[in-house]
């Protein structure tokens, strides 16, 4: 099994924040950003980081909401999922790009040759606009990120896919249909399943959506 850690990194802004680290297991493939849902980088987000370096990945989570609130972690009781909320409302894009573009720089110090990035819920919306603003980036994908919707006048600049429940009543099929009219070269996958498929704690957690998804997720990495 993986064995990560919690490491301190200094921002940009001066700020620090801590991160889950993990190295990879076998054949190192790249380095890859794996961006937390709203919750926080939880046992989930820690649990996906050890599966991507089972597969080869030097991966590392940020704890963006760590400059309002350390170490921040919410279940999916209503009361988490407010707090949860509240910190990404206060929380502005510009800076979670910002410790997008460390993390990518970071793993780049590291010898990593490519960097990917992952992220879901807030996260596949940061996952969106770093692959437009960041330097660095290899190829991303992006699950359910509903404000991708608001970032698609911003042109990817390495190969993205992006993952969507049919059913998520978050992100109406309104807002995915736009997201692939603006941008059509880009591959939009929609899975018969709502928002937040791909984590087994949550009640929408749709398992063949999650492998289909993860397998697709990989595939772009193995070929970019």
């Amino acid at each position: 099994m993986p064995d990560g850690t919690m490491r301190d990194l200094i921002t940009t802004d001066g700020a620090t924040i801590t991160a889950y680290h993990v190295e990879p297991l076998g054949q190192r493939k790249g380095g890859l950003v794996l961006v937390q849902e709203i919750f926080g980088v939880t046992d989930h987000i820690r649990e996906l980081c050890d599966g991507f370096a089972r597969e080869g990945y030097d991966v590392i989570a940020p704890s963006l909401y760590d400059r309002q609130h350390k170490g921040f972690e919410a279940d999916y009781t209503q009361e988490g999922i407010a707090a949860a909320l509240r910190l990404r409302d206060a929380h502005k894009m510009e800076t979670s790009i910002a410790d997008m573009q460390l993390c990518i720089d970071w793993l780049r110090a590291k010898g990593n040759e490519k960097v990917f990035m992952t992220g879901y819920c807030y996260g596949g919306s940061v996952t969106w606009v770093a692959a437009c603003r960041c330097r660095g980036l290899t190829a991303a994908a992006g699950y359910y990120g509903r404000l991708i919707a608001e970032h698609v006048h911003e042109a990817p600049r390495c190969p993205i896919i992006l993952h969507f429940g049919r059913t998520d009543h978050s992100i109406p099929m309104e807002l995915v249909e736009a997201i692939k009219a603006a941008r059509p070269h880009v591959p939009v996958h929609v899975y018969e399943a709502g928002h937040g498929f791909n984590s087994d704690r949550r009640t929408d957690y749709h398992e063949p959506s999650s492998r289909l998804a993860r397998e697709r997720t990989l595939a772009l990495f193995a070929n970019a």
